[in-house]
């Protein structure tokens, strides 16, 4: 998703690109990085645009700047939208991918996808996640022909990437507003506020919207600590396990019950990591269907 068509003149000259995101704390939704790129030679024009920080303009203000930067010749964006559920699961994962990682891995895709395009970048400006320098020397190192400047509150400081934090910010509050709810119970409704944590909008859906078997809807990030309030009341899954345990004493065939809780789904360290690796112990849903264990995705 970014501005299309054929690419312009300016782009083969030198350009600058600015990176920021919106929706890196709330627990519900999903992260959204931005860029905005345009010719070096441009800066000073981009300066009197009226870009600043999204998070101090009002809603229609960032609606406004981000239907005028749409239609402007002189400048392109891109984003990257990362889904609730892809959050929860890479932080979840056995191999576990955090989320200022994630971060960087979005920032590196968009500045890849960008070059691709053909842009010649020569500088780009980023909102820093982690310690700045060692994210400037990461991105540096994987792109070595660029000039990265890596700050805090990058946003504030430069208008490419002011521009940016508007282009994320207001392509998060569309897919919030526009989110359609995958699950279909009765009682589902959409009143969840901002999203973020403190937010008391937020806390009471969270509250009326789980599931003591199945958890929460799509929408929420279940990897968030702030979930685990919510989980007191969870019905506890037990599987049976009807396989013969060739470990048993005598070689007389056993069934054990395994439960959720052992097998890593509430973050309990496994009992039996032969269970995972070579299938002893499985259930039988997983025996019929002739399921494997993945260790990495």
């Amino acid at each position: 998703m970014g501005s299309l068509g054929q690419l312009p003149i300016w782009a083969s000259k030198p350009c600058i690109m600015g990176i920021d995101e919106a929706g890196r704390g709330p627990v519900l939704g999903p992260m959204v990085y931005g860029c905005l790129y345009c010719a070096r030679s441009y800066q000073k024009t981009l300066s009197t645009l009226q870009f600043a920080d999204s998070k101090t303009l009002k809603e229609e203000k960032r609606e406004e700047l981000f239907e005028e930067l749409k239609t402007n010749e002189s400048i392109g964006w891109a984003v990257d939208v990362i889904d609730p559920r892809d959050l929860s699961a890479k932080m979840l994962k056995k191999n576990k991918i955090n989320l200022n990682e994630i971060s960087h891995n979005s920032a590196i895709g968009l500045v890849r996808k960008t070059l691709e395009l053909g842009v010649l970048l020569t500088e780009v400006y980023v909102d820093t996640v982690g310690d700045p320098e060692k994210y400037r020397v990461k991105l540096s190192e994987i792109f070595p022909a660029i000039k990265f400047v890596v700050a805090k509150k990058a946003d504030s400081l430069y208008p490419v990437v002011s521009g940016a934090s508007i282009v994320a910010k207001v392509t998060r509050d569309r897919a919030l507003r526009d989110w359609v709810l995958d699950e279909t119970a009765e009682n589902m409704q959409r009143n969840f506020g901002s999203g973020y944590p403190g937010d008391p909008e937020t806390k009471a859906w969270l509250d009326n919207h789980k599931h003591a078997v199945f958890g929460f809807p799509t929408l929420v990030r279940f990897s968030w600590g702030t979930c685990n309030a919510y989980s007191t009341d969870n019905v506890e899954v037990v599987w049976e396990s009807d396989a013969n345990d060739e470990d048993e004493p005598n070689g007389r065939a056993s069934k054990r019950q395994v439960k959720l809780t052992s097998i890593g789904f509430t973050g309990v360290k496994r009992k039996s990591e032969d269970i995972e690796s070579n299938g002893k112990g499985r259930c039988k849903f997983f025996q019929a269907r002739k399921l494997e264990l993945l260790s990495q995705f």
